[in-house]
């Protein structure tokens, strides 16, 4: 038997107890339909509170205006320039954020001294706010993509490094001792017992780096952007066009939404893999 059979082999002991009846709750088409209501009643509100002029259109106007919004941003290619430009930034920073994030919560979680060395550091860093690292980025590396890329990496490496590193530093340490009697060490053992007890950690830390880019994004681009939702939010103020602010909003919502149901669909992917 090989060891690393040995060591999860009490971890299969799952793979036995069948899985109960699917209820009504669980099938998939219930999820969709219920995830549904809550969206499809604001937006009925919504037209209901505007259409009944119980508030303004100046202030609210109503779905059908923030609609013809869209075409018209559509129609002339600016709407696909905006989302483009806005996604492209958080797919970039959030890729970077990630593999650094993983990188250092590796060396904080799995040796002593990396922990010490670094931790305290990270905490304080941690502790600043956004929109303060604004300043000091755009001085640095001026207003193009690299400071806006740059905090958006910011804001998807510590949901990731405080999530992973912190499950390093909770693996069962009777699996580890049993894969060093069998002679497993160095890489090998973070193989074969570290990483799959960290697999969905390591899944959780990454969605919330994601919904942490989409944050960060918006921070970056309603101060230094000539293109993006942000400047799309910022620009709709100055002119007060309130049904495009509605739009770069709810496109902003869709798109989190979408990109969050990707790694969703990873992590399932993973996680049959691993666990």
């Amino acid at each position: 038997m090989s060891a690393t059979t040995a060591i999860r082999g009490g971890e299969r002991l799952t793979d036995a107890a069948a899985p109960g009846p699917r209820t009504l709750w669980d099938r998939r088409a219930t999820r969709v339909i219920g995830g549904l209501i809550l969206p499809l009643l604001i937006l009925a509100l919504w037209q209901a509170v505007t259409v009944s002029g119980l508030i303004p259109p100046y202030r609210l106007p109503p779905p059908a205006t923030v609609l013809d919004a869209a075409v018209q941003l559509a129609q002339s290619g600016d709407l696909w320039i905006h989302v483009a430009i806005s996604l492209q930034r958080v797919l970039l920073g959030f890729a970077i954020g990630s593999v650094v994030g993983l990188a250092v919560a590796a060396i904080v979680g799995l040796t002593r001294a990396g922990d010490i060395l670094l931790s305290p550091s990270l905490a304080a860093v941690r502790a600043i706010p956004s929109l303060a690292l604004v300043p000091l980025l755009l001085l640095w590396m001026g207003i193009g993509e690299d400071s806006k890329v740059t905090l958006i990496a910011i804001g998807a490496f510590f949901p990731v490094f405080t999530t992973v590193s912190a499950a390093l530093r909770q693996v069962d340490p009777h699996a580890v001792e049993m894969a060093r009697s069998f002679s497993l060490g160095g890489f090998d053992l973070f193989r074969a017992v570290q990483l799959p007890a960290v697999v969905p950690s390591i899944m959780s830390g990454l969605r919330l780096g994601l919904a942490q880019s989409w944050l960060f994004l918006v921070a970056a681009e309603l101060l230094a952007a000539a293109m993006g939702l942000g400047f799309l939010l910022t620009d709709s103020q100055s002119t007060g066009r309130v049904d495009r602010i509605l739009l770069a909003i709810v496109l902003l919502a869709l798109l989190g939404t979408l990109t969050n149901a990707l790694l969703s669909l990873a992590q399932k992917l993973l996680l049959r893999r691993w666990m």
